[in-house]
């Protein structure tokens, strides 16, 4: 940062200042002194001139006003911002609030306590509460309407300062022997802080600020130090907090009076007095550090006594109380930015976020692009790049203009880089060493970071040189790329700006101080010419400049240069200076005669809108004069000045004024003379053109003056020339205007290519449903389909599809398209019209249309559509999806696979022992897809035999065939056998519950067969209880019999049987009643008989009914009462 004495008021009558305070919101700067005086200032800039901005821009008060009500001295004065409130106190110990009505200042409160005199007053981050300390040890708080909240005497203290915590929780008193007591903001006494800046210090010392930091304007870096206190003999404590353990200690070795923090916390300013060793009297300076002790600045100020120090709101201006004056000083920070190719680069802090916010501002385009740093330490720029240097683990990125990470530049970390490193292109040397660009083998890295006395503070580079100041005003000079030190030069100040003109012979230096001066670093040939030549050039040697901030080389010309001088920027031509120019900015670029310097104090304001009103472009007295000499003189007296200061900028203004004029040949000469090649073609042209409006409407069209050259094309009837022109520019909604408008039938490749041009257009701004509009005019297909795609319209999409030719080369591509939402058919459609069944087979397979695969498969005749199906199957059970894989075999029409899945889970179910109606249908369903494997194997035959032989021997082919394939004749042959174990089961439960107990019983005894399928126990329990309900106790005593000898029950369960048993029988003789005639005498022939699936009696009667599904039959009086087959539910025909 730099800073310099800008303005100085006087308070009439000589009064003396004691304190001064700076609104921070408002602006409103506040001071009081001796005799009751307090008045109120405000700065304001006032100005016309849009290109006087900020610190450039004169400033008048336009407040001053004395506000009335105090006797005494006024000792302290502090501001609440949220409010709008002003509180003073004078020695007498009378408080006043005062408030802004209608642009004045009045009194709202007053306050007199008549005992003790208040010695410091703060509010609290939010502006809702205030706290008053008196020298006594009385405390008060009170609220922003004049309650108070609570008060305290702190007996045997006397108070001195008070500062709450950012966060409001804390107060922090000083006490008039030095110490620090921490307090909850309730009153309570926490503890008492330790000060460790005084170790060593000796004699009585006083407190002579506490400020700590609120954070409103962010943090320059995570965990910084915000909390600092100063004592009068200069020693000074920076903390992170309240009991921080290690806090940041300074020495100011100067007698402090007051200190105060910048608007963001990055810059604490100490003023008081220093006692110069050469002199008896003391001088007062203000010195300003950063929040981790390092010594930014010092700034001297006349007078005999500081008594108050505040910060502007924006850290750009310091105002100073010194006896009956108040000075201001500027600031000019040291923000973190950069410019490349039409890009600033700038950095700032924000209150929510720990990181620096950096924005990428693309002036040309004015947009900007945003990248969060944490600890960031600078930003660098050079060519198209710029470099953000990060602190801690001190890594370097690499960005290009548009903010894309080009590269990462980690630093070296000596441990791991001496085990690791091979043989690269870097080079490590040590400040102290001498190296001669001979022995560069192998970098010594354990040497290159040893400690030295004399720390580099600033370099410089050109591709040739290498310069390197230090702490001590040394200044080394080393040749590049082969590192060798050339010469070391030595300044009487710290230098602290570095910089080589474009051809590296000139260096310019400003030091710490502000001073700017030269160095010759080659031999000019000048040097030995006649003394006239030698006095135009100047001695560098002599050359100085104060209070210079910032300075920039032309790039294009060695002897040209520029620099701020506080708020004025001088150009210096061959260290000539010419007249300056009033501003504050900071200077981006210098070329072609052109200085860019952008406004950053003003971008700072509102960081994240930066405004192109804010980056000034100035001309350089050359470029202004020879414009003025074109406009007013002529082009032949201003190509002899142009001749005299010759430089290729002027040449190429000069050609374009000689082109407005058509002066073809002054025009090609001055092209000529700044190398501009396409300007010498573009004269050639002209000159092959014999019309003059034509030479008129190119010149304008070479300028820029679009509408102007169409204009002259169409005025002449040159409809083409005009339509290329604009084609040339992209203007594609102009080129189609203009096809449309003329008379006479227009090109029609040339109108599509318009219509396809503007649909882009709409496209690359996703604005679909336009870009379809012209697509479609422009019969642009592929990306028609990209845009239905997007806009998710199928129907059209699918439209599209069919009226493509076949085999377009865009039909994959819809197939794509419909395949990934999920339209399998629409996708088949178009893989089949492009001749691609594999991918339409593979589609299908994708979205789980295996009948539809295998359909394609069939017809195309596709060998592995056997092996996809399988794969699918043994993934679907994996994961227990053994349903699916039914339903997959199902739709595959692999019947015979699908069955035997089916009986594996009737199987399973029936163990289980669920719902014997679940099992019953789950077997059925088995059973179904064993008929439909049958009527497979049947027709397949048919087709082989193709009507060549008579129905009977293709059925009897088709089972052979099946008896051939299949390996699990259980399945085939028997496949409803489960399927009729639980349907009598069931019927035999029904039959008994609705009171048929002969049926039931018979139906129990048919069961007797299943005793593979159903547990035996179930049966001959169920055979059990609808005999004894029948009374058949003959038939209940077999079935007794059958479960006492079943080998699956345990003991205890057998004896339950045989006590159930004797029970029955103690009671009835084991006798049937009449119908065990019927039950013994159709035992023989009841093998023979078929069984009715609705009585379960068997079937005597020769006419009945057989279900054309399952093949089980039924009396006919009997089915004539159901819709559906009992067994396997197809509708009765």
């Amino acid at each position: 940062m730099f800073i310099y004495l800008s303005k100085k008021i006087a308070i009439p009558n000589n009064i003396h200042l004691k304190c001064v305070s700076w609104n921070k919101d408002q602006g409103f700067i506040a001071c009081g002194g001796d005799d009751g005086l307090l008045r109120v200032l405000k700065l304001e800039s006032q100005t016309d001139d849009a290109k006087l901005k900020g610190l450039a821009a004169p400033s008048n008060l336009s407040m001053n006003q004395t506000l009335e009500g105090h006797s005494g001295a006024v000792q302290v004065v502090t501001w609440n911002e949220q409010y709008e409130k002003l509180t003073t106190s004078d020695q007498n110990g009378l408080i006043i609030v005062w408030m802004l009505y209608k642009g004045a200042w009045y009194e709202e409160m007053i306050n007199n306590r008549n005992k003790s005199v208040v010695r410091s007053m703060s509010w609290n981050a939010d502006g809702q509460k205030i706290c008053i300390v008196y020298e006594d040890g009385a405390v008060i708080v009170g609220s922003v309407d004049g309650n108070r909240i609570w008060g305290k005497e702190l007996k045997g203290n006397q108070l001195a300062h008070v500062a709450w915590s950012p966060d409001s929780k804390i107060l922090l008193f000083g006490m008039a022997n030095g110490e620090v007591q921490i307090y909850d903001n309730q009153g309570n006494f926490i503890m008492k802080m330790t000060i460790g800046c005084l170790t060593n210090a000796t004699g009585a010392v006083s407190i002579a600020g506490i400020h700590w930091y609120a954070g409103t304007g962010g943090y320059v870096e995570p965990d910084c130090p915000c909390l600092a206190i100063c004592f009068d003999n200069g020693r000074c404590q920076v903390m992170r907090y309240e009991n921080d353990e290690n806090p940041v200690f300074i020495d100011t070795l100067m007698n402090v009076v007051s200190i105060q923090w910048n608007h963001c916390g990055s810059v604490l300013a100490v003023a008081g007095s220093l006692r110069a060793s050469n002199l008896e009297k003391e001088v007062n300076v203000v010195q300003f550090y950063t929040p981790f002790g390092e010594h930014l600045r010092t700034l001297k100020v006349p007078g005999k006594q500081m008594t108050g120090v505040g910060w502007e709101g924006g850290g750009l201006r310091i105002g100073l109380a010194v006896d009956s004056y108040i000075y201001f000083a500027n600031i000019r920070p040291d923000y973190k930015w950069g410019y490349c190719s039409s890009t600033v680069v700038y950095a700032y802090t924000k209150p929510e976020r720990q990181e620096y916010c950096v924005v990428f501002w693309d002036t040309k385009n004015n947009e900007k692009f945003v990248k969060y740093v944490k600890s960031l330490m600078s930003i660098t720029t050079s060519g198209d790049f710029c470099i953000l240097a990060k602190a801690g683990h001190t890594q370097f990125t690499l960005h290009d203009k548009n903010n894309r990470v080009a590269k990462k530049l980690t630093a070296l970390e000596i441990n791991q880089v001496t085990r690791t490193k091979k043989e690269g292109r870097e080079r490590v040397y040590h400040i102290d060493s001498n190296p001669s660009g001979a022995n560069d083998s192998s970098p010594d890295f354990a040497k290159a970071f040893t400690a030295t006395r004399d720390p580099i503070c600033c370099i410089a580079a050109t591709d040739k040189t290498l310069v390197v100041g230090r702490e001590s005003g040394t200044i080394h000079r080393y040749s590049l790329p082969n590192v060798v030190l050339i010469q070391k030069y030595t300044l009487n100040n710290r230098a602290y700006y570095l910089s080589l003109n474009c051809n590296s012979s000139r260096l310019a230096i400003i030091d710490i101080a502000g001073v700017l001066t030269l160095l010759d670093l080659e031999v000019r040939a000048s040097a030995g010419d006649s003394t006239g030549n030698q006095a135009s050039a100047g001695d560098p040697s002599k050359f100085e400049r104060k209070d210079v901030w910032d300075m920039k080389w032309a790039n294009d010309n060695p002897d040209l240069f520029a620099m701020m001088e506080k708020t004025r920027m001088y150009v210096f031509r061959n260290l000539d200076p010419e007249e300056p120019i009033q501003t504050s900015g900071y200077i981006c670029n210098f070329e072609d005669l052109e200085i860019k310097s952008v406004l950053l104090d003003e971008i700072m304001k509102d960081p994240e809108r930066p405004n192109k009103d804010n980056l000034i472009n100035f001309e350089i007295r050359s470029l202004r004069d020879s414009r003025a000499l074109i406009e007013k003189v002529g082009i032949e007296d201003a190509s002899q000045f142009i001749e005299d200061n010759p430089h290729p900028r002027l040449w190429r203004l000069l050609a374009e004024a000689a082109l407005q004029k058509l002066d073809l040949k002054t025009a090609e000469q001055a092209f000529v003379r700044c190398k501009d090649y396409q300007g010498i073609e573009f004269v050639k042209r002209l000159g092959n053109l014999h019309s003059e409006p034509m030479k008129q409407a190119e010149v304008a069209a070479y300028f820029s003056r679009f509408e102007e050259a169409e204009r002259m094309y169409l005025d002449m009837d040159r409809r083409d020339l005009a339509i290329s022109l604009r084609i040339k520019l992209g203007d594609w909604f102009r080129v189609l205007q203009l096809l449309k408008t003329g008379s006479g039938d227009c090109d029609d490749t040339l109108l599509g290519q318009a219509y396809n041009a503007i649909g882009d257009y709409f496209a690359d701004r996703q604005k679909w449903v336009n870009a379809v509009q012209y697509y479609l005019q422009g019969r642009n297909q592929e990306r028609l389909a990209e845009c239905y795609y997007m806009l998710e319209d199928y129907y059209s999409l699918e439209k599209l599809t069919t009226v493509l030719p076949e085999n377009h080369k865009l039909l994959p591509d819809i197939g794509q398209m419909f395949a990934t939402v999920g339209m399998c058919e629409q996708a088949v459609k178009a893989y089949l019209k492009c001749n691609q069944p594999k991918a339409a087979v593979d589609t299908c397979v994708h979205l789980n249309q295996w009948n539809k695969a295998v359909e394609l498969a069939r017809t195309h005749n596709m060998k592995e559509i056997k092996s996809l199906l399988s794969k699918y199957a043994s993934h679907l059970l994996e994961k227990n999806k053994t349903l699916e894989a039914v339903e997959l075999y199902r739709k595959a029409h692999h019947f015979l696979d699908a069955a035997k899945l089916m009986f594996k889970i009737a199987d399973e179910e029936a163990k289980k022992r669920t719902r014997p109606l679940r099992v019953k249908k789950l077997y059925v369903l088995a059973a179904r897809l064993v008929e439909n494997y049958h009527e497979q194997m049947k027709t397949s035959q048919q087709s082989k035999a193709k009507g060549k032989k008579s129905e009977a021997t293709s059925a009897l082919a088709g089972l052979l065939e099946e008896d051939a394939t299949s390996s699990d004749n259980r399945i085939v042959d028997s496949a409803w056998r489960g399927a009729e174990a639980y349907h009598f089961f069931l019927l035999a439960q029904r039959q008994l519950y609705e009171g048929y107990m002969e049926n039931a019983m018979r139906t129990a005894l048919h069961l007797r067969e299943y005793e593979d399928i159903i547990p035996a126990v179930e049966i001959y329990s169920l055979l059990a209880i609808c005999s004894t309900a029948n009374g058949a106790f003959s038939t209940c005593s077999q079935a007794f019999i059958k479960l006492e000898s079943l080998e699956s029950l345990d003991p205890e369960q057998r004896q339950l049987y045989e006590d159930l048993a004797l029970e029955i029988f103690t009671k009835h003789t084991p006798k049937d009643n009449l119908t065990t005639d019927l039950y013994g005498s159709s035992e023989g022939t009841e093998g023979t008989l078929p069984t009715c699936i609705v009585t379960g009696l068997p079937i005597q009667e020769y006419q009945f009914w057989m279900c054309s599904v399952c093949k089980h039959c039924a009396l006919g009086q009997e089915i004539s009462k159901y819709n559906c087959c009992p067994l396997c539910h197809c509708p009765v025909a």
